[in-house]
């Protein structure tokens, strides 16, 4: 019996550009079926993920990927907004950003992080750390249906 794949949804939280343009370059290079959709700050992803205006339509993910350093509002908050929200803390959040530092990294995981990864700065780990996410979260763990 084959199983046929769902679109997965993706929620990444990233103001850089470039990095961006990684993790799409990734996600392909995975050959996963996915909706990836993007916020470049830190009210944005709120909103998005509330379905405040202008998101009303906005999918629901099955993946946060959350930059920390984000204008607005920065991603050590938008973690703690989701994590406190009743209807939002079910969504597994991997922080992807640049600090190694222990500080947020502790932090993150206090907040309820379901994992922490430093960015690698070459594309070809980057794209493999895209891919073994993606390979982890929609092939071996269970998450709940939307």
């Amino acid at each position: 019996m084959i199983k046929e794949m769902k679109e997965v949804e993706i929620l990444l939280v990233e103001d850089d550009k470039g990095d961006v343009k990684m993790t799409q370059y990734g996600l392909a290079a995975a050959k996963l079926l996915v909706n990836l959709s993007v916020v470049d700050d830190g009210e944005k992803a709120i909103n998005f993920l509330r379905k405040a205006s202008p998101y009303v339509d906005a999918p629901t993910p099955d993946l946060i990927l959350l930059d920390l350093n984000l204008p607005k509002k920065d991603g050590r908050e938008v973690l703690k907004e989701i994590k406190f929200d009743s209807n939002l803390k079910i969504i597994p959040v991997c922080v992807l950003t640049t600090s190694d530092s222990d500080f947020d990294i502790l932090n993150c995981y206090e907040y309820g992080a379901n994992c922490y990864i430093t960015k690698p700065i070459k594309f070809e780990d980057f794209s493999k750390v895209i891919k073994a996410l993606n390979e982890f979260w929609f092939t071996i763990v269970k998450i709940p249906s939307r």
